[in-house]
């Protein structure tokens, strides 16, 4: 790899309107590797008072993104092309946190797997694991990127 991971995906992060919005910080990465923590908020939750899945989803399928980016070549970016998420128990208590970290990286395509811990007092427990898989994807200077739309 030809660039420094942490700085380009602090970039990364602070560019995503709705990872921003929701407050999910990245805390580490390393090769292959991917930290993040949001603090829990009440508009992070559903009517029950738990954490709601979308939240969930969105830090699991992000922080996976990051460690795919982490083992990517200058000029290339990850976009999620599938990913499977179960929710393993109800999240509540102060903060959440994700570890994520690649189980294949290829030429095209990158298979990364996230955990995500709901923490309260300090304690953490895993409320859900997602298998995501991401397409590498190469900027173009002339282009936004060189995706085809599935549109």
């Amino acid at each position: 790899m030809t660039h420094e991971p942490l700085d380009v995906l602090r970039e990364i992060f602070k560019a995503a309107p709705f990872i921003a919005h929701l407050g999910i910080d990245l805390d580490s990465v390393s090769n292959g590797e991917c930290a993040t923590s949001l603090r829990l908020r009440p508009d992070h939750l559903q009517q029950n008072g738990v954490v709601h899945a979308g939240v969930i989803a969105t830090m699991a399928d992000h922080t996976a993104g990051g460690a795919a980016g982490s083992v990517m070549e200058k000029g290339s970016y990850p976009l999620t092309a599938e990913f499977n998420i179960n929710l393993l128990r109800a999240a509540s208590g102060d903060s959440l946190v994700c570890r994520a970290r690649v189980l294949r990286a290829g030429r095209t395509l990158i298979v990364a797997e996230s955990e995500v811990f709901a923490v309260s007092g300090g304690e953490e427990t895993l409320c859900a694991k997602a298998l995501v898989t991401l397409a590498v994807l190469r900027k173009d200077p002339e282009k936004r990127d060189t995706a085809k739309s599935p549109a």
